[in-house]
């Protein structure tokens, strides 16, 4: 395989980079730019830890193609809040007490920002269904889902 020229924002930053035609967007993100928090595990896009929003959408890093997302608007974890603020969803997740281990986190929080985006007032259900992608090993996903709801009435009380 040879390698190919791609361009892609990420977290609001240009890059012009150059990857192994059969690089995934997991590694890529990890080992060209850095950006470790988006976690690479399970490789089959089963656990949800290595959720980035792609264009607007949450999506398996693992399973998409490099080659795939030239032109592309990619935010990770990293991307969230502003200097030494936290985004809401971040902040929540910390309060609520709904991280444990962290290696799901980053993941979590990423669907749940691509769920708020789209549905800003989600109930319960919602919820567990926006993160039905992730896997937790540590939780039953109680403090979770409370996060992402605190965090929902937080960021719609910032909207007023």
């Amino acid at each position: 395989m040879g390698k190919i020229h791609i361009h892609v924002d990420v977290n609001g930053q240009a890059y012009q980079l150059q990857v192994e035609e059969d690089a995934f967007l997991v590694d890529v993100l990890r080992e060209n730019l850095n950006l470790t928090g988006t976690k690479k595990a399970c490789n089959e896009g089963e656990c949800g830890a290595c959720t980035v929003i792609l264009n607007g959408k949450a999506v398996n890093s693992c399973m998409i193609l490099a080659s795939r997302v030239d032109g592309a608007r990619i935010l990770t974890i990293e991307g969230l809040g502003s200097g030494d603020r936290l985004h809401p969803i971040q902040e929540a997740f910390i309060t609520e007490g709904a991280v444990q281990c962290g290696y799901c986190t980053p993941g979590m929080i990423m669907s749940a920002k691509a769920l708020l985006d789209q549905n800003p007032h989600p109930s319960e259900g919602e919820i567990r269904r926006g993160l039905s992608g992730n896997l937790c090993r540590c939780t039953g996903y109680k403090k979770i889902v409370q996060a992402v709801k605190v965090a929902a009435e937080k960021m719609a009380g910032q909207n007023s």
